[in-house]
């Protein structure tokens, strides 16, 4: 495994451009229709496009800035907010820690860096380059920070926009919905996460009826995933 140093490689900066560009295209081709929507869904909730912009520039995660725009037009508390976002992001950590080893000895700095540019989309791109052993970390920056720019461009064109389109028009506020069934119905790789996406779904719905605003949503999920976890380890237990 290649060990990248704590200073900026001193090949030409045209080719990691390139690369990383060619490898970007297909997630900000994806990132704009989804910006896009979040735009428009964040203006009708009353944010400017100023609010939009940083947002989606300080954030930038799209299901939590889906989220918390779906929770602000609903006059959820701060708190809520902030819990539910949060627990939507830890996935960050799992993702982190897997591109970590491909990055043991880059500097604070452009690993801070990096890190703020790692979504569900570049982690997939990135991690299966640099497990084919052609990948190096400044083609992979060029990868988080090109789709950041297209993210908060998608989102910005839809602040914008969102002025010119009558609420509920074209199905945008399913948007978050739409994603979130694509989401899951990718990370459904066999029974064990059919179960555990089953028992989520039931869960929110009982809790729904017992608490109040949107903690249901957080107590769902982390139950799901402890009985997700605990099935995966008894399986293991009783395979081995």
């Amino acid at each position: 495994m290649e060990d990248y140093s704590r200073s900026p490689d001193t090949r030409g900066s045209s080719i990691p451009l390139r690369a990383g560009l060619k490898a970007a295209w297909p997630i900000c081709v994806g990132y704009a229709p989804i910006g896009l929507a979040f735009g428009v869904l964040a203006q009708k909730a009353g944010l400017s496009l100023v609010e939009i912009g940083l947002m989606s520039l300080l954030v930038f995660a799209g299901s939590s800035q889906f989220i918390a725009v779906s929770m602000l037009n609903a006059g959820s508390p701060v708190l809520p907010i902030v819990l539910t976002t949060f627990m939507v992001n830890l996935r960050h950590l799992l993702m982190s820690s897997s591109l970590a080893v491909y990055l043991r000895r880059l500097g604070r700095g452009w690993l801070s860096l990096f890190a703020y540019g790692v979504t569900d989309e570049s982690f997939a791109v990135n991690l299966t380059r640099f497990r084919l052993g052609a990948w190096h970390w400044q083609q992979a920056l060029v990868v988080n920070q090109i789709a950041n720019a297209a993210w908060v461009g998608s989102s910005l064109l839809g602040g914008v926009a969102g002025q010119f389109i009558p609420s509920r028009a074209f199905g945008i506020d399913y948007a978050l919905i739409a994603m979130f069934l694509c989401l899951l119905v990718f990370q459904l790789r066999g029974g064990l996460y059919a179960v555990t996406a089953i028992a989520a779904g039931v869960l929110a719905v009982v809790l729904a009826l017992v608490l109040p605003g949107n903690l249901h949503i957080i107590i769902a999920s982390v139950l799901a995933a402890t009985i997700g976890f605990a099935l995966r380890r008894r399986y293991e237990r009783e395979g081995g």
